[in-house]
């Protein structure tokens, strides 16, 4: 398959142009209502329908794109091909921290494991964290890029798997650095200190606190404005999305243990079965969110996995279930929590069986973002992109653990970056499709475009916090 990028070149839009192509993937389709359809179809309309002559004041930026853009796109192709898995982010690290002295920035390895933080001061003035995530996800690459990875490496559980950054976090890299690219070459435009953070293991929730933990704030200084980017791949690439409040959600993960009486599958009576425990809880833990929570208060409850058994006429002794729980305000997750213990153990009881087996391990905390300092950067992100290109979003039940920055003092804003070209949208709308999702082995993102409006996004917001 050739690249679908082509050269970098630039469209009458004001950015370069997208992949003119429909997907062809072989994914598995999947039905969404009409109108969501039709808003992803809207929303990429406006991508190159918006403001097509940049204002003056963002010429400067436009003009370094156009001329840097090719090296980016390359150092995004280098990352892509080389991914690592949670906590494994040795050359990544090493190749960031190396981008990264080569501007002058002060810079430390292994903060919280792979972490890399660089300081670059300048002058008096606040100070701006800018984080990016490095690690990519066990999944087989399924794109047929030329670029594709081709990585194979052990788990933790020892299986061999594929290596994949299907969540964009190569994008994440690459607009950190063309923006601190950008910045280091002009420090009479800004006075301050940047501060960038390329954190290990986000896709497990462990990166951000490993890296609070070994002294972020303490030993680098506490910023006044943390940003970041996240890839959405519902929305046109280069466009800007941005939720204030709570924007992502809570995530923890609870593993239950029915504990039976195992025995011949003829002889039932001579049995507790904890198959049909699991069966009844799985029910009754529906009604938590239908009949307990207020149902204005955003909840999940997934049972992602159930174990038992393992023949037909043999009752096991135990039954595992999985589940993933999602909310945003503390007390109702503290409420689902609750309540999903006391349904297990209800659930035992009720059969007659001791008590059963309940781990709870915390994931994330929800991602509030700041009103005040999107109130600050968005007017920006708008003249720099264009009014059509920055918009609202609704919030989502995702995790990410960068809201464990705003937890520990300092107001955060994570900005969407739509990274699927409009042509994309469109045909996946005729098709009455969506595209395939983050952390799908089919998922690509449209580079040239989503790296132009990542880095201009990014420098855009630290010019205008740390103005002189």
């Amino acid at each position: 398959m050739t690249d679908p990028q082509g050269p970098p070149r630039r469209a009458s839009c004001g950015v370069p142009p997208p992949l003119v192509a429909a997907w062809s993937g072989g994914g598995k389709r999947r039905r969404r209502p009409a109108r969501l359809l039709l808003r992803a179809a809207a929303a990429a309309a406006a991508w190159c329908g918006g403001n097509a002559v940049w204002p003056a004041a963002a010429s400067n930026l436009n003009a370094w794109l156009d001329e840097q853009l090719p090296a980016l796109c390359s150092l995004y192709q280098q990352l892509h091909a080389e991914p690592e898995l949670s906590g494994q982010e040795v050359r990544t690290s090493q190749r960031l921290a190396e981008e990264l002295r080569g501007l002058g920035f002060e810079v430390t390895s292994g903060v919280g494991g792979h972490g890399v933080v660089g300081v670059l001061a300048n002058g008096a003035g606040p100070a701006l964290l800018l984080r990016a995530d490095m690690d990519a996800l066990p999944v087989a690459e399924a794109t047929g890029l030329p670029y594709a990875s081709q990585v194979r490496v052990r788990d933790a559980r020892g299986a061999r798997v594929g290596v994949m950054h299907a969540c964009g976090h190569d994008l994440h890299m690459t607009s950190l650095i063309g923006a601190l690219r950008y910045l280091s070459g002009r420090r009479s435009a800004w006075s301050g200190s940047l501060i960038a953070v390329c954190q290990p293991a986000e896709e497990t929730g462990a990166g951000a606190r490993a890296m609070l933990d070994d002294g972020l704030f303490r030993r680098f200084g506490r910023p006044d404005y943390c940003l970041a980017l996240h890839a959405a791949a519902d929305k046109p690439a280069g466009t800007i999305a941005y939720r204030t409040g709570y924007a992502m959600a809570n995530v923890d993960s609870v593993d239950i243990v029915l504990h039976g009486r195992g025995g011949h599958g003829a002889y039932p009576h001579a049995t507790i079965d904890p198959i049909v425990m699991a069966a009844r809880l799985v029910l009754d833990l529906q009604t938590i969110v239908s009949r307990e929570i207020n149902p204005i208060a955003p909840s999940v409850i997934t049972v992602g996995a159930i174990h038992g058994g393992a023949k037909h006429n043999v009752i096991n002794d135990d039954c595992s279930l999985q589940l993933t729980v999602r909310s945003y305000a503390p007390e109702v997750r503290r409420q689902l929590l609750e309540a999903i213990r006391r349904k297990a153990l209800a659930a035992a009881e009720s059969s007659g069986a001791d008590e059963p087996t309940i781990e709870i391990s915390e994931g994330t905390p929800a991602l509030f973002n700041d009103a005040g300092l999107a109130d600050r950067v968005l007017p920006a992100l708008r003249e720099a992109l264009g009014p059509q290109r920055v918009f609202e979003t609704e919030p989502s039940m995702g995790g990410e653990d960068f809201g464990r920055l705003g937890l520990a003092g300092p107001p955060i804003l994570m900005l969407g970056l739509g990274v699927v070209a409009p042509e994309r949208l469109h045909a996946y709308a005729a098709a009455k499709q969506v595209p395939p999702s983050l952390h799908s082995p089919q998922f690509y993102p449209d580079y040239q475009p989503s790296i132009h409006g990542g880095v201009t996004a990014l420098a855009a917001a630290s010019l205008e916090l740390l103005r002189p």
